[in-house]
């Protein structure tokens, strides 16, 4: 892939380009807990996007969407028509607030990391170009005022309120290691995750999402009203992760039901985190498993992000024993599944669902295997 980005950049611009990988990610366990200033468990992933990039002298920037097969060239940094522009716009609006300006550049950018899958491609666009920049025009960012200027261009061109989560796995992976991560103080450690017996497999629903379409932004803002409420009756927080469920209980006549369950599963979805990493220190996969389909039912009935297609899925592997837990991952309305599933098991695994699926949906299941790899870097 990244020979092949290589070529049409030579072909398009006549000039040898630098060349970045930067991957997309998963997330184990900790959904839209992010935003609430809590704890996620990400990695970064051996699926990627590409970059090949050179500066030139024309007074223009020239982007070649290699997937999309679409060339525009753009002279102002303004929001764009071309939502694609927008994720590559964002960083170099970013860097020139910082008064560390790009100047102009010639880019074609493509890869294997499937789009609107809940792998994270906006932010492997935008952090990639964000360090592809820095190295180029030497504008000596750090790692975390890059993350920061990603995940800030998705704010402010997309229009998607995320965290840090994304951004932040995309930078920082390391290979075959988990990052545990709080979003608030943006204090990490690493966790080995090398499984004997299990690993982790990914179902696509094939439907694609597009948080900017109010429904994430609308979330942080229900979550937002429930710390708003418990500040009014006298709790002196930041955010839901300040709060025991036993307090938003005790405070859940105070508030909607909608505010209630939103709130309720912020809080249940940071404990089954922290049960997660205790399992898995303990090799206790089963319990690790729980954790999963805790989380979907949580995601599913009280933060209503799931869809059908995520659902059926899900539902397909009860009744599979060599699966040990499974949930929707990423933001929600579409994407994928992640699956723990014994090794020896997983032809088996793949075959059922596939046959689940075909017997609702009239459209391939693609499943994908991934490993944890290295976040951003030169090729």
């Amino acid at each position: 892939m990244l020979e092949e980005i290589k070529l049409k950049f030579v072909a398009l611009f006549n000039a040898e380009p630098i060349c970045f990988r930067s991957p997309g990610r998963i997330n184990i366990i900790g959904e839209h807990t992010d935003y609430n200033n809590g704890f996620v468990l990400p990695a970064a992933i051996n699926k990627s996007i590409y970059f090949a990039i050179a500066p030139n002298s024309l007074q223009k920037f020239r982007f070649f969407a290699y997937d999309l097969n679409e060339y525009i060239e753009i002279e102002d940094i303004a929001q764009s028509k071309i939502q694609w522009a927008n994720y590559l716009l964002g960083v170099i609006d970013g860097l020139n607030r910082k008064h560390k300006s790009p100047g102009y550049f010639d880019l074609v950018f493509g890869g294997d990391l499937p789009f609107g899958a809940g792998f994270s491609s906006s932010a492997a666009i935008e952090v990639g170009l964000a360090f592809a920049l820095n190295k180029v025009y030497d504008l000596e960012n750090s790692a975390m005022d890059l993350t920061l200027i990603a995940q800030k261009a998705e704010h402010d061109f997309v229009g998607v309120k995320c965290g840090i989560m994304d951004q932040f796995a995309v930078m920082h992976g390391k290979a075959d290691k988990l990052i545990k991560l709080d979003c608030r103080s943006l204090e990490y450690e690493y966790h080995d995750f090398k499984l004997k017996d299990y690993s982790f497999v990914f179902a696509d629903t094939g439907v694609k999402h597009n948080l900017a379409e109010n429904e994430y932004n609308l979330r942080r803002e229900q979550c937002e009203k429930g710390v708003e409420i418990m500040k009014e009756n006298g709790f002196p927080i930041q955010s839901l992760r300040d709060l025991s469920l036993a307090e938003l209980e005790g405070n859940k006549t105070q508030m909607s039901d909608l505010i209630f369950r939103r709130c309720s599963y912020v809080i249940e979805e940071n404990d089954r985190l922290q049960n997660a990493l205790r399992a898995m220190e303990k090799n206790d996969w089963k319990r690790f498993g729980e954790q999963l389909y805790g989380s979907h039912e949580g995601l599913r009935h009280k933060y209503e992000v799931s869809c059908r297609e995520l659902d059926i899925l899900v539902e397909a592997t009860y009744d599979m024993p060599f699966v040990l837990g499974a949930r929707m991952m990423g933001g929600g309305f579409g994407g994928c599944t992640i699956n723990l599933v014994l090794n020896e098991a997983i032809p088996e695994f793949k075959s059922q669902l596939q046959k689940a699926y075909a017997a609702h949906f009239e459209k391939p299941l693609k499943i994908y295997e991934m490993k944890l790899s290295d976040g951003v870097g030169m090729c």
